[in-house]
Parts: structure tokens; C-alpha cells; sequence
């Protein structure tokens, strides 16, 4: 039994296709976030300290997570910082952008509020906003703010 095919039908096919690949291409993880912290510190997150790598420091609030999850507080972007801290930023609230660090296997990119961005033994945190030069300032976040990071 010999196959035929329609000319027309095998072209929907190949355009289809490789739309698909377009799309695939343009979708790759998000890029990295760097921002420039109006307070410098010697001491700064992401520094060597002999063979030991800071994972906190002034401004950063750790919470002893024990693996629970760590959730969207509102719809934004998240965006690798480094190896270890992702950046939050949202239109909901556009001066800000929060620093997350030690969530294992992050969901980069958009996502939306309550889904969960990963799992953190430790979570760090700290919140920023943005000052009128650019650069960016380390703020104390409300409580409930940070409690919005936990709760399902």
C-alpha cells in the first residue's frame, strides 16, 4: 500500500513545526538580574571569605526553613542573581525588588501569585528599593511581607 501525501497538509505541518522550534528558542531561562546596591559593604553576599562563600550579611534576614516551600506573594519575574540568589520583581509593586537566596531547583521566569518558587533548608531574604539615582537600597521588610513568602 503505497502513502500519499497532500501538499498542502505537509506544509501546515513543516510551518507548524518549526513555529514551535521559534518559540522554543526565544522561551530559554530568563537572564541573569545584577543591580547596583546603593550601600556597599565589604562583606557582601556572593563574597569569598578564605575558601567559604558569604550567604548573608547586613540587611539579609535568614528563617530556618527546614525544605518547605517558598511561595509567590504576588504575580512577577523571577530571575537568577548568581549561583545561589534569585531577584523577584513584580508590576505590583515596581520600586521594589527582593533578593531570595538558598532555594533549591528555582521555577524561573513569570509565574504567578501563591506558586511555589522552590524549597530552601535556609531561605535568606532581603528587600530593596529603588532610589531615584538607580541604584538600589537595602529596606527592612514588613513581617507580613516576608509571612506572604510562606504561607500556601
Amino acid at each position: 500500500m503505497a502513502l500519499s501525501f497532500n501538499t498542502r497538509c505537509t506544509l501546515q505541518i513543516a510551518s507548524g513545526a518549526l513555529l514551535t522550534l521559534l518559540a522554543a528558542c526565544q522561551s530559554g531561562p530568563p537572564l541573569p538580574r545584577t543591580i547596583t546596591i546603593q550601600q556597599t559593604w565589604e562583606l557582601q553576599v556572593g563574597k569569598q571569605v578564605g575558601n567559604y562563600r558569604i550567604s548573608s550579611g547586613l540587611g539579609d534576614i535568614t528563617l530556618e526553613m527546614g525544605g518547605d516551600p517558598v511561595q509567590m506573594p504576588f504575580d512577577g519575574k523571577l530571575q537568577p542573581m548568581d549561583d545561589h540568589c534569585l531577584a523577584l520583581t513584580s508590576p505590583e509593586v515596581p520600586a521594589y525588588l527582593f533578593r531570595l537566596c538558598g532555594i533549591n531547583r528555582p521555577n524561573l521566569g513569570q509565574r504567578s501569585q501563591g506558586h511555589t518558587i522552590g524549597r530552601a533548608e535556609r531561605l535568606v531574604f532581603a528587600a530593596f528599593r529603588k532610589e531615584p539615582d538607580g541604584t538600589w537600597a537595602l529596606i527592612e521588610p514588613a513581617t507580613e511581607l516576608i509571612e506572604q513568602f510562606l504561607t500556601e
